[in-house]
């Protein structure tokens, strides 16, 4: 299943009973947290990007994967965002 999510970034649900969240919009941490939520849909619309965002998930039960510190983990570049939709999937 896919889901869009507040218009800046979607989720993921695969089979195995993993959800993957990839953001990248106002508040999440990538190159766009600070832009304001006003300045966000006023100068930016419905098309906005980043050169990286923020990941994070979870199963189905509602346990989070854990990163070495927090529950997210934000910055990743295109290439580390992929390897980690790989390896929630492969769970």
């Amino acid at each position: 299943m896919f889901k869009i999510t507040s218009g800046k970034g979607f989720q993921m649900a695969f089979a195995n009973g993993w959800t993957v969240s990839v953001q990248w919009g106002f508040g999440n941490y990538c190159e766009n947290h600070s832009i304001g939520k006003l300045d966000f849909s006023s100068d930016h619309g419905l098309d906005f990007q980043s050169s990286n965002a923020e990941i994070a998930a979870w199963d189905r039960n509602g346990n989070w994967y854990r990163f070495t510190n927090d529950n997210v983990k934000g910055y990743r570049t295109p290439d580390e965002v992929a390897d980690f939709i790989t390896m929630i999937r492969n769970k």
